[in-house]
């Protein structure tokens, strides 16, 4: 569904400004690719701060 009012917006954009829409379709795959190291790098930490929270609280479920 997100994919296609995403579509939707965009033939919108089309038809109002085509020079920002080709734009748009160009630059989008570039700046995702930047964005991808930061992706990446909060993954690790959300997986890490989820690790280190279950080595605090393993004694409290072992003894639950």
């Amino acid at each position: 569904m997100r994919t296609l009012i995403a579509l939707i917006l965009w033939c919108m954009l089309f038809v109002l400004c085509w020079p920002i829409a080709l734009m748009v379709l160009f630059l989008f795959p570039l700046i995702w690719l930047v964005l991808l190291p930061f992706r990446i790098l909060g993954f690790t930490l959300e997986l890490g701060f989820k690790l280190v929270g279950a080595i605090l609280l393993f004694p409290f479920r072992v003894f639950r």
